[in-house]
This record gives C-alpha cells, structure tokens and sequence, in this order.
C-alpha cells in the first residue's frame, strides 16, 4: 500500500515537474497579457474615438467604456482560447482534432447565424460612430421615435404614443437623428396680406431675444429664434419661416413656447393670422 502511494506522488511529481510548470506559467502569462492588451485597447480607443463637443463627460466615458469592454472582450477570449489549446498539447491531448472539430461547428453555426453577426458587427460601428445614443430622437427603418436601448444586436425606439419598435442593427441602412449634437426649431406662420412684414420681423426677433434670457429656456438655447425669411405666397397668407439652434430634444417645447408667444404678441399689437371662413350667401328672388 505504501509502495502504491510512493508511487502514486512520484507519479504526480514528475508530471507536475514536466507539465505543471509550464501550465502555470502559460496561465499565468496569458492572464498578465490580457490584461496588458486591455490597457492599450482602453488608451487607443480613448484617443481614437472622436468626442462630441455636445455630449457630456459621462455619455462619452459610458460610450468608450462599451467600446473597451466589447473589444476587450473580443481579443481577451481569443488569447485564452490560444492558451488553452497550448496548455492541451503541452500535456499530449491531440488539439488537431478540436481544431477540426471546432471548424466545422463553427462553419454550421456560421450558416444560422449570418443575421445575427450581422447585426453584432452593425451594432459595434453605430456605437463606435455615435450614429445615434439613448435619448436622441431618430427616424429609422421608417420608424420614428426616441432611443431608449442601443446594444449589439437591436435598437429600441420608443414613439409618442408609448409603442416601441425592435429593430435588428443589420437592418438599419439609413439613420436619420433629430438630435444629434443639436437640434432646429423649424416654425412656419401665416400673416395677412394687410400686415407690414418689417413689423412682424422685428416682433419675431424681439421674441427670440426675449425667449433666449427667460431663465426657464436660456440654457436650453444656443441661437435665439430669428425671422429668417418670406418663405411662400400663398392664396390667403404670407408665411413667414422663423429658426433656432437649440440643444438636443428641446427644438418641440422651445417651438411650443414660441407659437403661444407670438400668438399672444400679434393679437396685442394686430397682426393678423389668417385662418379658413366659410361665407353663406342667401339668395331670394
């Protein structure tokens, strides 16, 4: 029994001299690159990943921090499959077989599942590029609505009316962003023909003036609102095209406040906005 014992720690020992080792060391090695590669991966992609001058020191570190971990991720699985496979041969296990093996799984799973990886690799360049991030209004695939989830695989848009729309990231061609870096007020008026067109500018651009320093809308403003021009002659009105600048998501309620503003404004000083009438007549003979 004592002779099986003897044996059986020599046995042990020889191996551990032999194989254990290099299998700690390779373990250990393998571990310390990965590491280093996740270093240079995290400083390369801080430096070369450009910042927008609108987005906020957090949604920028949230962005580079999903770029380091997927990379990271990525390359760190690939260098302990490598190291797993060198350990295995190390101790006599024929990895030409796994490898072959492993080949022709990963072809038949590759078959089923090229949309997915299509979409994974679509997902990686949209959150690389900052095609868009959660909380800019988007239109996409023809749907339109607010982005509440970007990950790899689909993007989630949320629409005014609460529905929200899944749309896989290898589906999306092109990308229309509302809020990207900025936003536009866009405002159409309708004034009468009667009504001088230099009044109404200068009403409009005291407007924006008055708008753009009410402390509720200041810090929401880069361009105050500002009469841009006579945009049409129409059969009952002149309309008049007025712009903004604002920040991301703020160009509905600026817009909003600006209509009631100038609402209230022109009835106070009789510019007319012209709406349809219906006129009856009533003929007697």
């Amino acid at each position: 029994m004592n002779v099986n014992v003897e044996m059986l720690a020599h046995t042990v020992l020889e191996w551990l001299i032999d194989h254990g080792i290099f299998i700690i060391a390779t373990l250990l090695g393998t571990w310390i690159v990965s590491k280093f590669i996740k270093r240079l991966i995290a400083r390369f992609i801080r430096r070369a990943i450009p910042r927008s001058s609108f987005a906020t020191d957090a949604a920028e570190k949230k962005r580079e921090d999903t770029l380091i971990g997927i990379v990271g991720g990525f390359l760190s699985i690939f260098i302990w499959v490598v190291a797993i496979l060198v350990v295995l041969d190390s101790v006599g296990v024929p990895i030409g077989a796994l490898i072959t093996g492993a080949g022709i799984i990963g072809v038949a799973i590759g078959f089923g599942a090229q949309s997915l990886v299509k979409d994974v690799i679509n997902g990686l360049f949209i959150i690389a590029e900052n095609q868009f991030r959660i909380g800019d209004v988007v239109t996409v695939s023809g749907c339109t609505g607010t982005v509440e989830a970007v990950t790899l695989r689909v993007t989630k848009l949320r629409e005014l009316d609460g529905t929200v729309h899944y749309i896989p990231n290898g589906e999306i061609k092109v990308t229309s962003n509302e809020s990207k870096d900025f936003s536009m007020v866009d405002v159409t008026i309708d004034i009468g023909y009667d009504d001088d067109i230099d009044t109404v500018r200068d009403i409009i651009n005291r407007l924006g003036k008055e708008i753009a320093e009410d402390t509720e809308f200041k810090n929401d403003i880069i361009d105050p609102p500002y009469f841009l021009r006579v945009q049409d002659l129409s059969h009952s009105s002149v309309k008049i095209r007025i712009l903004s600048k604002v920040v991301p998501n703020q160009q509905y309620r600026i817009a909003g406040e600006l209509r009631k503003r100038i609402k209230e404004r022109f009835a106070k000083e009789g510019i007319t906005i012209p709406y349809p009438t219906r006129v009856t007549y009533n003929i007697q003979k």
